[in-house]
């Protein structure tokens, strides 16, 4: 009966917007953003028309605050407007969809690997004097020279061009891309995902530089998959006050 009583309290307790703003360091145009959103639910109103709040729209305020570094905005504003209007399930649809999408992104992360790591174990073929031809480097990755005009086309590789001849000729850093867009392509990603890697490695004057960048590629899935637990214990919490 005691525990009845302390809730039928709480949850007449009034908060203001600037209450639920400075626990948060939000302004309270922010607060009022979110209600307007759906992401808060509708705020009661005094006889003269200002805005009151309630324990249940500190939850929901707390509850967002932690989605969004595991989901993102929209996807925070969406599972939370979900659960306001009563559509549980979505919300928890739209959540399943969130981690599909970080298990596609470390399965991305191990070709990625995968692909680098092949490169780096294996002793690539003397390179051929002046470079090597689009005949001779198609034969050694077991491809079509159709397939690398295809990758030149989309960016992948970019051969130089034998002043006389015309003909492509395919240095040692486009051998390297070329290997590593076949070790990709291999792993099933398609060439809009491929090139920004390539780019990469490029830009990074090769291999040994993207250590760091996939150490923390790695740091940042990690942190996601954490926030993602740290945000549904929120939600959690919420949709018991929702009760």
């Amino acid at each position: 009966m005691g525990r009845n009583l302390q809730t039928t309290d709480r949850t007449k307790l009034r908060l203001r917007p600037v209450d639920l703003a400075r626990e948060h360091g939000l302004s309270t145009q922010a607060v009022r953003n979110y209600e307007e959103a759906g992401i808060l639910p509708a705020a009661a109103r005094t006889p003269h028309g200002y805005r009151t709040y309630a324990p249940l729209h500190a939850g929901a305020l707390r509850a967002f605050l932690a989605l969004l570094p595991g989901h993102g905005h929209p996807t925070a504003t969406a599972i939370m407007r979900a659960v306001n209007e009563g559509a549980v399930d979505e919300a928890f649809r739209l959540i399943d969809e969130s981690h599909a999408q970080l298990l596609d992104d470390r399965r991305t992360l191990g070709a990625v690997e995968d692909a680098l790591r092949d490169l780096d174990v294996k002793t690539p073929a003397p390179p051929e004097p002046g470079g090597t031809f689009v005949g001779p480097l198609a034969r050694r990755l077991g491809i079509r020279p159709a397939t690398l005009r295809k990758w030149e086309n989309a960016g992948l590789v970019h051969p130089q061009r034998d002043p006389r001849t015309g003909y492509r000729v395919y240095d040692e850093a486009a051998v390297r891309d070329a290997r590593l867009a076949h070790q990709l392509r291999r792993g099933g990603y398609p060439l809009e995902r491929i090139a920004p890697l390539i780019a990469h490695v490029r830009t990074a004057g090769g291999l040994e530089p993207l250590e760091a960048t996939l150490n923390d590629w790695h740091a940042r899935l990690s942190a996601r998959g954490r926030a993602m637990l740290s945000g549904a214990a929120e939600l959690e919490a919420y949709l018991r006050e929702r009760g």
